[in-house]
């Protein structure tokens, strides 16, 4: 028997029927390939999987994405769009940090996208920002019964009690930004964010205060824990590294609690106590950045500051476009392209596959010199009113 054949389902009455079209059938081998909808594989593991050919495989894919029960995913992906485990719908559970924030938002339309383009229902909850209503929250999926949860909340006070409640229900969890003990976590890298604006703030010193800075201040989110402040803990160690003099100046830390408001007062106290001449500013988030060169705007000392934020959020990608801005550098993590992954992520946790405690997110540092090219179309998202601060 041709290894072609080991995958075509036997005749129900155990004779193969005059009608019976083999190449349907191998076709449809390699549909059972896939475990579930939405689920990407390569030609290498739907030939290994379906028992085909590598030739054969290759055309009956292309077939199928010409038929539209596949889709192409990149330059060797293929994505099923059709249901081959017929049964109930995944139902995942998606609490929202907040709905004020422009990281969120972008994150829950990209999940909402993705969750809808695979046919998972997606139960969406928001945290609004309280320890109260997180773990409310978390009640509410446990009673719901989800089948999993996707979590963004900040607060690592509450981490071991979310994830605590979550693992007694038996519900699969995955914890967003700030890791949750025994949760899947998706997220960045934090500290090594961190050390590429870290860098280019200090190279962004050396060619326009010729290395002389008078000062650095540290604008965190203690709330996160050391988790998201890790980003700060890059930003000193690669400014160090490039720039050892820095040692030797007067340090400040200022908790913002990763808002913009809080931010605006904290750094203007900040000023009001010192007399400042080239600062170098590092934030938490791209909202704290535009916080603090809110406050030294306010004091019309802008000149005096030089400022790295993270997130690469609309409107900081706005800022960088300005030709005078002190916002010199910013780090995109592209929330807008985590559904995806997100959901697949899910999904390989639901079909018990192997999969990775963590999975660690794309970061790139954004500068005024190549954000028009990392982000072309923001004048007309930003004319949609799509995100705001």
């Amino acid at each position: 028997m041709k290894q072609s054949e080991l995958c075509l389902p036997k005749p129900i009455d155990g004779k193969a029927s005059i009608y019976t079209v083999k190449a349907v059938l191998r076709a449809a081998a390699v549909l059972r390939s896939f475990n579930s909808l939405g689920e990407i594989q390569d030609l290498r593991t739907v030939t290994k999987r379906s028992l085909q050919s590598k030739a054969t495989a290759y055309r009956l894919l292309e077939t199928l994405v010409q038929a539209r029960l596949l889709e192409r995913v990149g330059q060797q992906g293929y994505r099923c769009l059709v249901d081959v485990t017929p049964g109930r719908r995944w139902r995942i559970g998606y609490a929202a940090q907040s709905n004020v924030v422009a990281f969120t938002e972008a994150f829950t339309e990209s999940l909402v996208a993705a969750a809808s383009r695979v046919h998972v229902d997606l139960i969406v909850l928001n945290d609004q920002r309280s320890r109260t209503i997180a773990l409310r929250n978390a009640e509410k999926f446990i009673e719901q019964r989800v089948d999993l949860v996707i979590g963004s909340q900040i607060y690592q006070s509450i981490a071991p009690q979310i994830a605590g409640r979550y693992s007694e229900a038996q519900i699969p969890f995955i914890a967003v930004d700030i890791p949750h003990p025994g949760a899947f976590y998706f997220g960045a890298d934090n500290y090594k964010a961190g050390r590429l604006a870290g860098r280019y703030l200090a190279t962004w010193c050396i060619k326009h205060w010729k290395g002389q800075p008078g000062s650095v201040c540290m604008v965190g989110a203690n709330v996160s824990g050391p988790y998201i402040n890790a980003r700060l803990d890059g930003m000193r160690d690669a400014m160090i590294e490039t720039l050892p003099d820095l040692r030797t100046l007067p340090w400040s830390q200022l908790d913002a609690g990763g808002t913009f408001e809080k931010a605006h007062d904290e750094v203007r106290k900040h000023i009001r106590t010192r007399k400042l001449q080239h600062v170098l500013i590092g934030c938490v988030n791209d909202v704290t950045a535009l916080g603090a060169l809110q406050a030294f705007r306010d004091f019309g000392v802008e000149e005096e500051c030089a400022i790295a934020g993270q997130d690469g959020c609309i409107e900081a990608r706005e800022e960088l476009r300005k030709a005078s801005t002190r916002l010199v550098c910013t780090v995109a993590y592209y929330p807008e392209k985590y559904g995806e992954g997100l959901v697949q992520f899910a999904m390989d946790i639901l079909s018990n596959k192997n999969v990775p405690p963590a999975i660690l997110t794309r970061h790139e540092l954004l500068t005024p010199e190549n954000v028009g090219k990392a982000y072309p179309n923001d004048s007309w998202i930003k004319s949609a009113g799509r995100t705001n601060i």
